[in-house]
């Protein structure tokens, strides 16, 4: 039975893009992560001569939802480097991207290990002349080709 019972809060995760920037040197930390997932395809199949009258489900393929980043801007072209190295080469600018929920005293506690990463979208500021507190946000949509999970011990 685990030790904790209470579940951990949200605002604590680390993204690692794996390339020139990386754990150990952030230069500018995600507010928000989401879309982490994946999903099975079920197909359903039925012999002829099944003594009962339902299909059984198989399971198929599966695939890895888009996971989509969010921060604000900063003065840093890591995001840009790997969209330009992803429409100059390819398939072979794919990387694995960690993302890591901290408990509250800054310990590892789980983490989704995004396989075969490459970017999918970008979307810029949203940038108004009228003032006020606002941060300029950039938003990075990515497409894995498969998800791993692991439990810090």
């Amino acid at each position: 039975m685990p030790d904790r019972t209470t579940p951990y809060g949200a605002f604590n995760f680390l993204v690692s893009l794996n390339g020139t920037v990386g754990q150990d040197e952030p230069l500018g930390g995600f507010s928000d992560v989401s879309g982490i997932g994946t999903e099975l395809t079920i197909a359903e199949y039925r012999n002829g001569n099944e003594p009962e009258n339902h299909p059984r489900k198989v399971p198929g393929v599966h695939k890895v939802s888009d996971v989509t980043l969010k921060r604000g801007i900063v003065n840093s072209t890591d995001l840009w480097t790997w969209i330009d190295e992803t429409r100059r080469i390819g398939r072979s600018a794919q990387r694995d991207v960690v993302i890591t929920l901290r408990d509250e005293a800054g310990q590892d506690v789980q983490s989704w290990i995004l396989r075969g990463v490459v970017p999918l979208k970008y979307t810029g500021p949203t940038l108004a002349g009228k003032g006020g507190g606002d941060v300029a946000m950039e938003e990075l949509t990515l497409s894995a080709e498969g998800i791993d999970f692991e439990a810090s011990a």
